[in-house]
């Protein structure tokens, strides 16, 4: 099946899908930050760039977008009609790549911890998520959970 778009329509549209400050990553952050708990972004000189990185606290949080990391949602299994053994491969090595870079962190001693990007469509669940994972006191969490039902 030939692609419905040229070939400069799909660079232009391939351009345009960014690697960071994704809107899965910003929903994160803005939880996060609601929680009061400080955090980098991005840091460098950690295997696989983690999205989220809480240096006091040893934990790390990916937030990965279903399709180009091969989640097991329906998002995660859509197999492109074009170019599809590409695809197939490009995205079996960002798998592959995200699993080392996870033991390599958990080797670090870092707890990490992966949102996907279907799962920040869910509110109640992504918050009680990351309150577990950031094991937020009760009074903070009471606080927060009343200005997330505004």
């Amino acid at each position: 099946m030939t692609d419905v778009l040229s070939t400069e329509q799909r660079r232009f549209c391939m351009s345009r899908i960014r690697d960071k400050n994704t809107k899965p990553e910003i929903i994160v952050r803005q939880l996060v930050r609601q929680m009061g708990i400080g955090y980098r972004l991005h840091v460098k000189d950690l295997p696989g760039k983690p999205d989220l990185v809480f240096r006091k606290h040893k934990k790390i949080i990916f937030v990965h977008g279903c399709f180009w990391h091969m989640h097991a949602c329906k998002y995660g299994r859509v197999v492109p009609k074009t170019n599809a053994e590409f695809w197939q491969i490009k995205r079996l090595s960002n798998k592959l790549r995200d699993s080392k870079n996870r033991k390599e962190l958990k080797k670090l001693g870092w707890k990490v911890l992966v949102i996907w990007e279907c799962q920040t469509r869910e509110s109640e669940f992504l918050l009680k998520k990351l309150k577990t994972f950031l094991a937020v006191s009760s009074k903070a969490s009471d606080e927060i959970g009343s200005n997330s039902e505004s």
